[in-house]
């Protein structure tokens, strides 16, 4: 158990903390734009990226698995913020940023929903995402990324519009500053394809950033950087201050049930996308790695982070794929990689803003450029031709709509089609195998399951009328999945004893009969208890014999 224990806190400690430099570096501009989006100082959003970062790597239950303030869960507060802040300016002491502090109650709210999500044990849900939705999840995201990227490829500039608000736009690169850009994001990609030809003991990606960031600095070129980037959007730099606990939220948030109405919604979808996003990428590693994690486990650390973050002054996050492939990709497999990431984190923050502040924006657009590659189910090209019709469908509708709309939404509606799909297959594979015994009785032996899909192609497989008076169903190949189907079964006696016929069922499951039971005492007597049929007895309730199995004629 300790040597376990040992080997999901680190396998090879320097992998671990190279590659956890390496996410760190690669984190901060993606942070730092979705900070934009929120409309939140992008410090807010990086300390949040580190505590969230750094619980969820030490009790999450996926190691490897990085985490940070995501954009999936930042465009969901982007409308609170600013109706919050609206709100703060209707008080009888009007309050300013108020947005901020109903961001702080939202992201504590979210991460107490998420410890509850686990608490009950619902990350095992999870595992019955198809692997289609994956596959979808993973294309669309990948292609989530690379768009974002390719914004990068701009620079914005302040405009003050004729109502006299100030507002940011984006002015695409041209001439000598575009194709320095893709010179550079070359040069980055180029490394790390090529770095671990000659030797893998050293991240490729953070050789690469250092390269293409010293090319920048000692041949004087003028490109945009991650603090140019920053001032760019509104900030004032990289440099912060360590968390502390948010007191101002308490002095400043109204403590009622109008704030509970405002902030649950939107604490509820920010906690679904948060737990999804963070599941499917622990899946993701699950697959890379041939390991297993325990998905609630995760949730519960996620919230704790969450919650954490909040109460600290930071956004909310969740488990960030692209981040997460970099790190596994740069050898990163232990809990170390993701502790070594937040703590880096916190460190350029505190100590060395200056210096990361002039890593140029084309050396971390190549890492993210290579991570998309790597991310991409190119397979999908490759199998959508031979796999099922609706495999496919589902695949690209997920991707599709991720790109379109966002993750937790493609997951639902990839698991919603998934579950129909599997329905109408199954409702069409009941059969009914129809015999006449000597005595004259008929007999409808029964294939497949029964369930709510398949009832009414259960129900036409009888001929009540024409049928002799004694009938038989056989249920010995079927079995009885629902309400819908007992409720079935239940219409049809009552429907032969209408006709004046008698009908008995043989072989249904000990809880069917149960039920039965429960519903009418005459199923009694239409129910036989047979035993000439060992294999499906054994399979209910072997308990029940005490014979030996040579008696039973096998």
């Amino acid at each position: 158990m300790f040597s376990q224990t040992r080997k999901n806190f680190t396998q090879n400690p320097k992998n671990d903390i190279l590659a956890g430099i390496t996410v760190s570096l690669a984190m901060i501009p993606e942070v730092v734009a979705f900070a934009f989006v929120a409309q939140i100082d992008p410090l807010v959003a990086l300390s949040g990226a580190f505590i969230v970062g750094l619980i969820a790597a030490v009790f999450g239950g996926r190691p490897g698995l990085i985490s940070g303030a995501a954009g999936a869960v930042a465009v969901i507060f982007v409308n609170l913020i600013s109706e919050g802040h609206e709100r703060g300016m209707l008080f009888d002491t009007p309050v300013e940023n108020m947005g901020y502090f109903y961001l702080l109650a939202a992201v504590i709210l979210m991460g107490l929903i998420q410890i509850g999500a686990g608490v009950l044990k619902l990350g095992r849900f999870v595992r019955l995402i198809p692997h289609s939705v994956m596959m979808g999840f993973v294309n669309g995201l990948a292609i989530v990324i690379f768009l974002a990227q390719v914004r990068m490829f701009s620079h914005k500039e302040l405009e003050i519009g004729a109502d006299g608000l100030k507002k940011y736009i984006n002015i695409p690169m041209e001439g000598s500053e575009l194709y320095t850009m893709l010179g550079l994001v070359g040069l980055t990609m180029a490394i790390i394809w090529l770095l671990p030809k000659l030797t893998t003991k050293i991240p490729s990606a953070l050789i690469a950033i250092i390269v293409t960031s010293g090319v920048v600095i000692f041949g004087g070129l003028d490109v945009s950087t991650v603090g140019s980037y920053i001032i760019e959007g509104g900030g004032d730099g990289l440099k912060g201050e360590f968390p502390t606990p948010n007191t101002e939220l308490w002095q400043n948030l109204p403590i009622n049930l109008e704030t509970l109405k405002f902030i649950l919604p939107y604490a509820f979808l920010a906690a679904s996308v948060g737990l999804i996003e963070s599941l499917m990428t622990m899946n993701l590693v699950d697959e890379l790695t041939d390991t297993r994690g325990n998905g609630n486990r995760e949730c519960v650390a996620q919230g704790a982070g969450n919650m954490v973050s909040g109460l600290f002054g930071g956004t909310g996050g969740c488990g960030m794929i692209g981040q997460t492939v970099i790190n596994i990709n740069a050898g990163g497999r232990g809990r170390l990689s993701g502790i070594a990431m937040a703590l880096t984190l916190l460190t350029f923050i505190l100590f060395t803003a200056q210096y990361i502040e002039q890593v140029p924006i084309a050396a971390l657009v190549g890492v993210m450029f290579m991570m998309v590659i790597e991310t991409f189910a190119w397979s999908s090209f490759r199998i959508i031709r031979k796999i099922p019709v609706a495999d496919a469908f589902v695949l690209v509708t997920v991707s599709a709509v991720t790109v379109i709309y966002d993750l937790a939404i493609a997951v639902f509606i990839g698991v919603i089609l998934s579950a129909l799909v599997f329905a109408w297959k199954n409702a069409t594979m009941i059969r009914a195998r129809k015999r006449i015994k000597e005595d004259g009785t008929k007999i409808y032996e029964i294939w497949g399951p029964l369930f709510f899909g398949s009832v009414q192609n259960f129900n036409n497989k009888f001929d009540i009328k024409n049928d002799p008076q004694n009938v038989e169903i056989d249920f010995v190949e079927s079995r009885v999945s629902d309400h819908s189907a007992m409720e079935a079964i239940f219409n049809l006696v009552n429907k032969y004893e209408a006709e004046g016929k008698t009908i008995k069922l043989k072989h249904l499951s000990e809880d069917c009969k149960t039920l039965m039971y429960k519903a009418s005492p005459k199923f009694k007597e239409v129910i036989i208890d047979a035993i000439d049929d060992p294999r499906y007895h054994l399979a209910a309730d072997p308990e029940k014999f005490t014979k030996p199995l040579s008696d039973y004629n096998l």
